[in-house]
């Protein structure tokens, strides 16, 4: 089966030529001008457009049962959804706490997944505590091809890892190269700050970002890197979201030899605002770290374009506003958080930051797609256009100008935290290992065709 590309400009993150792409049998086979496309290949004609790499979403919660709620999300319509916005290999984080083990959390990940997925996923693997036993198990998923970890600095007594136990993990992982990705907010201030707003009658959405303001998560990236720092280990920032907190990062740059940020599409494009609308309607923004304010935008898309952000994600975690958002009408302690945006990340970033002259479409490809790819081990796979990569390809509309909204929407969500945003570029086709997978901005292809990743190269 081959695929040929005709006339499009490819972008990588070192520049742009107008070439053909030749795909045969799932791979790049050639890239360069006036190719000769083969007898029996499916022509795409990119000629006026952009060709990228498929773009790879680092932090996605497709599935994420939490204790009294689900997220509005499942394989199925969560890759769906990516594929439609150019994404076409999203991570996603085996375990959300309440499972036993490492052993059990991974089987429940892979089953999820497992003929629902129609793009690539690969996982990292959620570490809430530490042991003998769970080491024995973390050492086979590491033989495996386990790449990354992720703990909570928030969320306790669910979720925060205890000081001792985030050192001996951190050991772990510097000597077997794993990046250890870290929610970065105190897990002992929050509540205390929480419980303070609600006994002065605060109860609203507009009250959960002062109680978690940007020291809180400035502290928590103190924290981290501090003990990164100490055991020599390769350290993620998720989801950063303010100027207080990326200046803290920038102290440890010295101290680390690999410290990666990363932001998301929301903090890009939203702020406080939206959460403080009045009668409840703010819940629909409710997410942490919290929207902050404007100025932080501007400090967020200079570190993007400077390279002091390395990673641009969604945290994808939709929750429906009538029947989940509302638990906590009265007390926003209990407002589920989380927003979607995997099918709105790549247009939203295409048109405020390389429509609006912050960052240059080759930066885009940087941080969405060779970035990700080589620090979680996907390189060589995904992450480019050139010889032996994944024919994951995106034909990349410039002119193409939609209207974001929650009737236009793939998923079956009743509100989009972007509604009425204008953007102008848009996939046009998108492939997964040279299948077309989205045409004309539509679906086409079968659910159920993505694959799990071994982050070590294979699958």
């Amino acid at each position: 089966m081959s695929l040929f590309i005709r006339g499009g400009e490819v972008v990588s993150g070192q520049g742009r030529s107008v070439a053909d792409v030749l795909c045969v049998d799932g791979r790049i086979r050639r890239v360069g001008p006036a190719l000769e496309a083969p007898a029996d290949a499916t022509i795409i004609e990119a000629a006026g457009k952009l060709v990228f790499p498929g773009f790879i979403d680092p932090h996605v919660h497709a599935y994420l049962p939490l204790v009294n709620v689900t997220a509005h999300s499942d394989f199925a319509n969560c890759t769906r959804a990516a594929l439609l916005g150019g994404t076409t290999c999203i991570m996603d984080f085996a375990g959300a706490g309440r499972e036993k083990d490492f052993d059990e959390a991974w089987g429940v990940w892979t089953a999820q997944a497992a003929g629902r997925a129609s793009c690539d996923y690969a996982f990292h693997l959620m570490v809430r505590e530490w042991n003998a036993g769970l080491r024995a198990q973390l050492e086979r998923l590491v033989a495996r091809g386990l790449k990354s970890l992720k703990i909570y600095l928030a969320y306790k007594p669910s979720l925060a890892i205890r000081d001792e136990d985030m050192f001996r993990l951190m050991e772990f992982a510097a000597a077997n190269d794993l990046v250890v990705m870290a929610h970065c907010e105190n897990a002992e201030l929050i509540p205390v700050l929480q419980q303070r707003l609600l006994a002065e009658g605060k109860t609203g959405p507009e009250w959960h970002e002062p109680s978690r303001p940007p020291m809180v998560e400035a502290e928590g990236v103190c924290r981290f890197l501090t003990f990164a720092a100490a055991a020599r280990a390769k350290a993620y920032v998720v989801h950063l979201s303010c100027a207080e907190a990326l200046s803290m990062a920038d102290r440890f740059r010295d101290k680390l030899e690999h410290l990666y940020v990363e932001t998301m599409i929301q903090y890009l494009t939203l702020d406080k605002s939206y959460a403080e609308r009045p009668d409840f309607e703010g819940a629909k923004w409710i997410l942490s770290p919290p929207l902050r304010a404007k100025s932080d935008q501007e400090a967020l898309w200079q570190a993007l374009a400077d390279g002091r952000i390395d990673t641009l994600g969604t945290d994808h975690c939709p929750f429906g506003f009538a029947e989940q958002k509302t638990l906590g009408r009265g007390d926003f302690t209990k407002i589920p958080n989380g927003l979607a945006g995997v099918e709105e990340r790549m247009m939203l970033a295409y048109s405020a930051g390389v429509n609006g002259g912050r960052i240059t479409a080759e930066r885009l490809v940087q941080v969405a797609a060779e970035n990700p790819a080589k620090i979680f081990g996907l390189w060589g796979r995904k992450g480019a256009v050139a010889a032996g990569f994944d024919a994951d390809v995106v034909v990349w509309d410039p002119a193409a100008r939609r209207t974001i909204s929650q009737r236009t929407q793939s998923l079956d969500v009743d509100y989009n935290p972007y509604e009425g945003f204008e953007v102008v570029g848009a996939p046009d086709v998108v492939t997964v290992r040279g299948e077309v997978m989205v045409r004309d901005g539509e679906f086409v292809g079968p659910t159920g065709r993505g694959q799990l990743l071994l982050q070590g190269g294979g699958s």
